[in-house]
């Protein structure tokens, strides 16, 4: 999902809840607008928080005597 998805649940949320005066029979437009909000809040915070606990990952090569190459790969995960 991640910076998209949030960002639009976002827009969207506080649309209805800021701009939005209409009614619907048994829906609190409103209330949706800020459970979207806040949703998408939530949901671009996960996202960062997650964004750079990709880790980092090194290829090395290492060629031998004999001509044959040997490759190593490390991935170091936070």
């Amino acid at each position: 999902m991640g910076y998209g998805f949030g960002g639009l649940l976002l827009v969207v949320g506080l649309v209805l809840a800021l701009a939005v005066t209409d009614r619907v029979n048994g829906i609190d437009l409103t209330m949706v607008g800020w459970i979207m909000a806040i949703v998408g809040a939530v949901l671009i915070v996960l996202t960062a928080m997650t964004w750079g606990r990709r880790g980092a990952r090194s290829v090395e090569t290492t060629t031998h005597s004999d001509g044959s190459q040997t490759v190593s790969e490390r991935r170091t995960d936070i």
